[in-house]
């Protein structure tokens, strides 16, 4: 299994759901691959953190980032149609 394979069932994973013969490719991929299992546990982590259900307050200098970000992206997609 490659990077990409194991990204594109990773909903399937996710969900309980991968067939048998696909969860164990994705297992050995895992087993080989650094990138591919920073991003499972990093996955793991915040489906962990979401079902803690606790709140976590972002820095103020972080939203004003992120804010900033999707305003631009947001723009960017939906350009003012104003002239």
């Amino acid at each position: 299994m490659k990077c990409e394979e194991l990204l594109a069932a990773l909903g399937d994973y996710l969900d309980g759901s991968l067939d048998p013969e696909v969860y164990e490719s994705f297992r050995e991929h895992l087993e080989g691959c650094c990138p591919c299992e920073v991003v499972i546990d990093n996955i793991r982590q915040t489906i962990t953190l979401y079902k803690c259900g606790q709140t976590v307050e972002l820095p103020c200098e972080l939203h004003q980032h992120l804010r900033h970000l999707l305003r631009e992206r947001w723009e960017a997609m939906f350009p003012s149609q104003e002239a």
